[in-house]
């Protein structure tokens, strides 16, 4: 297992970094079964869905060739080793997020499987919040994420104000140009009535860390803070012990799970206890012992050594990208050089041409062996015809990717 690396200086040359990094990634990249069969084609939509390692498949093959049963159902041997699996899991989940009541038994923290962020998010806002909330209270929630992160909400206003409950959402305070959250903002609109706060750890349009633990600080003590963690669990470390948040919502299939999987992490230490409701059904156990298997290799490759390969990555294409007129990158600015004081960005980097639509530009770098994100990206407050082009990275893309992305684009100024 790899150990923690020390964060490096963001104003190091990343191609140095790269070269230092490039023989631990090249055996990485090769646990790649499609990436490896597809020399020719870039993936770099990693944001959308991660590619599989061959040791995740092959865990699913084997659970599903030796011991495939119904999880909590029956006492014979391969039902019994499907609900250890389940149970296993869930205690996996709570370690590699860093939760100090991993192996406290009835006391450790709950850990609730669903299909994916979306599904994680919406048992949170259909099935505890509304316990929390009574006539007048508000809450506190982003207009300019992922949707997933606001819809279920506004439903939970909606469900509430069926029963005659009036609860006001607030949208959180962004920074204009960052996308970033503006926490003196935050701080001076909650109240005594704000009960909830709804925040993205890393934003899927800007890539940039949202600096949650401002959150914390500006809201004070008291409030829960249900965190979606869909571009952070499997691209970076992150430790539930240190963010301080009451739910953390992530998706499987972009941490190198099978699609469908995905978990929500409960404190259980601010409001009521999460209890999902309604019948538990068969849950998705071929997902989730992708997941066990898929959080085994991510520790084992070293998350921090991930996290700082696709930073540099994106530090490369960044600052590639700015020295081209033709081409806007989202977000802060100040981040794109690679001698930037500013923190880098993290895995994602998302541009618009300014003659071409990013539809377009998408289908012309398709032709080029470039799988790239060109929509809206889901993101709340956006026009559907507003899109952009998002490259998303993860372990198995390589520098000579890069540099490929960037001669291509510089054809197209």
């Amino acid at each position: 297992m790899a150990g923690p690396d020390p964060q490096p200086d963001p104003r190091a040359d990343p191609r140095a970094e790269l070269r230092e990094l490039a023989r631990w990634q090249r055996p990485l990249r090769a646990d790649f079964p499609i990436v490896a069969a597809n020399p020719e084609q870039a993936y770099l939509d990693s944001a959308a869905t991660a590619q599989k390692p061959r040791q995740v498949l092959d865990a699913v093959h084997a659970y599903l060739t030796t011991s495939n049963a119904n999880a909590g159902r029956g006492s014979y041997p391969w039902a019994n080793a499907t609900t250890a699996l389940v149970a296993g899991a869930a205690q996996r989940v709570r370690e590699f997020l860093g939760d100090r009541s991993a192996g406290a038994g009835a006391g450790a923290s709950p850990v609730h499987f669903t299909s994916g962020t979306t599904e994680g998010l919406r048992t949170v806002a259909r099935d505890w919040l509304p316990q929390l909330l009574r006539d007048g209270d508000e809450i506190v929630v982003p207009f300019g994420d992922h949707r997933a992160n606001l819809a279920p909400w506004l439903e939970a206003r909606d469900l509430l104000a069926a029963q005659g409950v009036r609860i006001a959402v607030r949208e959180m305070p962004c920074q204009a140009v960052t996308g970033d959250y503006d926490a003196r903002a935050l701080a001076a609109l909650a109240g005594p009535r704000t009960r909830f706060v709804a925040a993205t750890h890393v934003h899927h349009v800007y890539g940039a860390d949202m600096n949650v633990h401002r959150i914390r600080e500006a809201v004070g003590p008291d409030v829960p803070i249900c965190l979606d963690a869909a571009q952070s669990v499997g691209h970076q470390p992150v430790s539930v012990a240190d963010l301080d948040v009451d739910f953390l919502v992530f998706s499987g299939h972009k941490a190198l799970a099978l699609p469908g999987t995905g978990a929500v992490w409960a404190r259980g230490e601010r409001g009521p206890a999460f209890r999902p409701g309604g019948w538990a059904g068969t849950p998705n156990t071929a997902g989730i012992a992708s997941l066990a298997a898929a959080l085994d290799w991510l520790e084992a490759a070293g998350v921090e050594r991930i996290a700082r390969w696709t930073a540099a990555l994106a530090s490369v294409l960044t600052d590639g990208l700015s020295r081209m007129p033709a081409y806007e990158v989202l977000g802060c600015r100040s981040s794109l050089a690679a001698d930037t004081a500013v923190q880098r960005r993290g895995s994602i980097v998302t541009f618009r041409h300014q003659a071409i639509g990013s539809q377009d530009l998408g289908f012309i770098l398709f032709s080029h062996g470039f799988m790239v994100r060109s929509d809206d990206h889901c993101q709340a407050g956006r026009d559907p015809q507003d899109g952009s082009v998002r490259v998303s990275l993860h372990v198995y893309n390589t520098l000579e990717e890069m540099e490929k992305l960037l001669t291509a684009l510089a054809k197209l100024q």
